[in-house]
């Protein structure tokens, strides 16, 4: 029956619940937690009988939440973050953060970018704060952040929302990638075109499109406006798949300028400049507000903060 009194209910399976549905399964629950598999079940029973409701359906991956669990899921993280929140203010200057995790909502692309040095970062300044890497997009950031899927996000713009905190992190724009090594012509190694490539040439070559969905690009619309198409040839939802659809082929993807720089870095493609002229973009570091009590929380966003300008500098 379910109860209808705190004081009839074990609080601590409120972190149990937390750690069910982040960690999909009663095993990774139970590691998180330092616990054992059959406390954890136990636990999940004792909260099924709580909120009278399955919470958590078994399948071939784990746990999948129920439409309850996912209705509970941002009351239940908001009341332990309070919690968090009450412990930082007796010990606002923690220099150790041994359990602790904060979530990040950013795209692939800045992932690519920032995600080593934010980890760098925090292992020198926050040691034993773990992050976690969670896809968001500007359309559906402010939703994400207000509902705590997330503690802070990266995002071309989207936080306007009441609540909401953000500051600015650079300006974003555009260049090419591409296979140098497969650009030249047969026995000319002296030709460089990957040197530069002339607007022709560029709407010569089959293009990798990186999309969400659409099949209709930033670049689409810039050739659109000289009279020129250009040819997709595949099309790909994340940018971390580029190197191997772009590696001995001659085609070229136009992506944000630190992709192209960061997927450059680690592999033989190269970056260079796009002959078209495409419109830049905001980008943008957001956060709850009420979430600047958790030290945790500010150490990643000061992580993000000290990493993001130089590598996201035209």
């Amino acid at each position: 029956m379910p109860a209808s009194d705190i004081s009839d209910v074990d609080l601590n399976l409120l972190k149990i619940f937390e750690a069910l549905f982040e960690e999909g399964g009663a095993s990774r629950a139970a590691i998180r937690l330092d616990m054992t598999q059959p406390a954890v079940s136990a636990a999940l029973k004792r909260l099924r009988e709580l909120y009278a409701d399955r919470l958590f359906t078994p399948t071939g991956r784990g746990l999948a939440p129920t439409a309850r669990a996912r209705e509970l899921k941002p009351l239940i993280s908001e009341a332990l973050d309070k919690c968090r929140q009450s412990l930082a203010i007796a010990s606002p200057h923690a220099t150790h953060f041994h359990g602790r995790a904060v979530a990040i909502g950013l795209s692939d692309d800045f992932e690519l970018a920032l995600g080593q040095p934010i980890m760098m970062h925090l292992a020198r300044h926050a040691p034993g704060l773990r992050v976690i890497f969670r896809q968001t997009y500007s359309q559906i950031v402010s939703d994400s952040l207000a509902n705590q899927e997330i503690d802070l996000a990266i995002a071309a713009g989207g936080f306007s929302a009441r609540g909401l905190s953000h500051q600015a992190l650079g300006q974003g724009d555009y260049a090419c990638l591409l296979d140098a090594a497969a650009s030249c012509p047969p026995g000319d190694r002296n030709t460089r075109e990957s040197d530069g490539l002339t607007l022709d040439a560029f709407v010569a070559r089959g293009h990798i499109l990186v999309s969400s969905g659409g099949v209709v690009g930033i670049v689409d619309e810039a050739l659109a406006a000289h009279g020129l198409k250009r040819n997709v040839i595949a099309s790909t939802t994340h940018f971390a798949a580029l190197p191997h659809l772009l590696a001995g082929t001659r085609a070229v993807a136009t992506i944000p300028r630190h992709a192209a720089r960061a997927i450059a870095a680690l592999t033989g493609l190269r970056m260079v400049a796009c002959p078209l002229a495409l419109p830049g973009y905001p980008i943008e570091l957001g956060w709850r507000a009420s979430a600047m009590r958790d030290a945790a929380i500010v150490r990643v966003r000061d992580a993000v903060a000290a990493c993001a300008p130089a590598l996201l500098a035209p």
